[in-house]
């Protein structure tokens, strides 16, 4: 039976070698659980629960995996030392997983403080609309391998919010591309259809703009479809690949 291990940082960066100097590959956010492949001196190999993504972390202290009650439902989740706003200690980002151990009106406590009420959704909880909270990202920093607030990357935006609805989606555009087998045509795109391109993703909000964390532009952005196509092909070269319809 695999043992797993529940990351109760606010965020892990997975290297793609043992080395902090390696590239960031993706990261596991507060409450995401992984199996321990190899262990070295100062850092661990390891596999994500949620989605079968492996690198490398550094050692620390891990918990032993947590069953998760509840899940951070906004952009960023304030923690605070007591059942009131009067010291913050930390943020969760969103889709972050945590479990309450008690509550006092209007906050809930779990292994590192206090969170407002409003701030959690029970993990059971799904949206309809899979995407609607998207736009909470926009301008965000735009980060290779990142999954929070802090700084995010084009597929990991797909991820989350899949994730948060509880529902599989693999890391990497590339693997998204295969794994969503619903075919659209571009004269055919409507809100929540997801636009590929070779190593790119961006999500339609309706049937004219998209949003898309963007490296060019360093942040999550909301543009034309068909702005972004001709500047993408452009730029890049790269033409659309697959729309995809969930």
């Amino acid at each position: 039976m695999i043992k797993y291990f529940t990351n109760n940082f606010s965020v892990t960066n997975l290297q793609k070698k043992p080395s902090r100097k390696s590239e960031i590959v993706t990261q596991m956010i507060y409450g995401e659980s992984f199996s321990i492949l190899k262990k070295y001196n100062k850092w661990l190999k390891v596999k994500i629960k949620e989605d079968n993504y492996k690198g490398y972390i550094q050692r620390k202290n891990y918990l032993e995996y947590l069953k998760p009650s509840h899940k951070i439902n906004k952009l960023k989740a304030r923690i605070y030392k007591s059942p009131n706003k009067k010291i913050k200690i930390n943020e969760l980002t969103f889709g972050s997983k945590i479990k309450i151990v008690d509550r006092k009106k209007q906050f809930y406590k779990f292994a590192k403080g206090w969170i407002e009420k409003n701030d959690v959704s029970l993990i059971s909880f799904k949206e309809k609309n899979y995407f609607r909270k998207i736009n909470i990202f926009k301008n965000t920093r735009y980060k290779w391998g990142g999954k929070s607030f802090k700084g995010i990357d084009c597929s990991a935006l797909i991820q989350i919010f899949l994730n948060f609805n509880n529902k599989y989606c693999p890391r990497d555009a590339k693997d998204q591309l295969k794994y969503f087998k619903k075919n659209i045509k571009l004269i055919d795109i409507k809100k929540n259809d997801i636009i590929y391109w070779k190593g790119h993703v961006a999500v339609a909000l309706n049937s004219k703009k998209l949003i898309h964390a963007y490296g060019p532009m360093k942040k999550t952005v909301i543009m034309a479809i068909d702005q972004t196509i001709k500047r993408i092909n452009k730029t890049a070269n790269l033409k659309v690949i697959g729309i995809k319809r969930l």
